[in-house]
């Protein structure tokens, strides 16, 4: 059975970095997309970033690019979600994520970990 576990969130001031993990037990991850999600308070969830393990495409959105960089440790595997330059809007749970190569349905969900930016 597959398992995500995030770590590596917290508090941070406007202008700082923090560097999330998302450990991916019991998948081979070769032919699978990573994600990683974030949902504000009242507001829908949105994909931040997404990353073809095998192949190494990424998808940035507009609001996170320059700022943010994915990676993978395949030997861990697992992922990387590097955040720089944050903002006070860039609070939110950020939750990493698995989809098969090709599908639409985003399938796996880590537990989530909390990303809090002061102003």
């Amino acid at each position: 059975q597959v398992q995500l576990t995030e770590s590596g969130g917290g508090l941070v001031q406007a202008g700082g970095s923090l560097r999330l993990s998302c450990e991916v037990s019991g998948r081979d991850l070769s032919m699978y997309v990573m994600g990683w999600f974030r949902q504000a308070p009242g507001k829908e969830r949105e994909l931040v970033t997404a990353f073809t393990w095998g192949a190494g495409g990424t998808h940035y959105a507009d609001s996170v690019k320059g700022r943010f960089s994915i990676s993978r440790d395949r030997a861990k595997n697992t992922g990387y979600l590097q955040m720089n330059s944050l903002k006070p809007e860039d609070t939110a749970v950020y939750y990493c994520a698995l989809k098969f190569r090709g599908s639409q349905d985003w399938n796996n969900f880590g537990q989530g970990t909390q990303v809090t930016v002061s102003s």
